[in-house]
């Protein structure tokens, strides 16, 4: 009996493992096509869709991994080929706002206030891309972060039938150094493929339209 227990013990485990790693690889394979790290071979559009993450790390160091999303978005709308950003994130206090700060900071970038659309409920990647969708009414747009998000965003929006795209931001630091996070990624892909195939996960918050661009532009 004992043996038994452990042969299934064993048999979970490998075919759980198995599992994470197919979840992981579909999503990299599936998304690679709509992946672009450079914005001269990009096509235009005329939104992109920029994914919060916080603005500092510990000891009030700005987060590098922010930075090079900022930097990337800028450089879009610099490039030509994107002229309205959506910047999407949380904002569960008055002393952190994701999309505030993003603002912020893409209008020291060069970019028009009038051009930056807050999306305060952007709580989780697939909250972000569905509200780019069904609250600003963007069926094509682009997708600003680090490369290793931009997949499972696409993966995300594909699958959803949007026709996103993704322009990637500059990983800015090495692999040993951000080890938690690529680890982290690993559940977010599985949790991905079981919101959109097992319990068709929707955004956490909808509420009214807000067409953007406006639609006299």
């Amino acid at each position: 009996m004992i043996k038994k227990a452990i042969i299934l013990l064993i048999g979970l485990f490998f075919f759980s493992i198995s599992a994470i790693i197919f979840c992981y690889l579909w999503v990299e394979y599936a998304s690679k096509p709509y992946l672009y790290d450079d914005e001269e071979k990009m096509p235009k559009q005329p939104v992109a869709v920029v994914l919060g993450t916080s603005k500092f790390v510990s000891k009030g160091r700005v987060n590098l991994f922010y930075r090079t999303r900022i930097e990337a978005a800028a450089k879009l709308y610099h490039a030509g080929k994107v002229r309205y950003f959506i910047v999407s994130g949380a904002n569960p206090s008055a002393n952190y706002n994701e999309p505030q700060e993003m603002r912020r900071d893409l209008i020291a970038a060069g970019v028009p206030a009038e051009n930056i659309q807050p999306d305060y409920a952007g709580l989780r990647t697939l909250d972000s891309v569905m509200r780019a969708d069904k609250v600003f009414g963007n069926q094509k747009f682009v997708i600003v972060s680090q490369p290793f998000h931009n997949a499972r965003a696409i993966f995300l929006a594909r699958h959803r039938g949007l026709e996103a795209i993704a322009f990637n931001a500059r990983d800015p630091v090495a692999f040993k150094y951000s080890v938690k996070t690529r680890l982290r990624e690993f559940g977010a892909r599985v949790k991905a493929v079981i919101d959109l195939f097992f319990t068709n996960k929707q955004a956490k918050f909808y509420g009214d339209k807000i067409p953007f661009p406006p639609k006299q532009e």
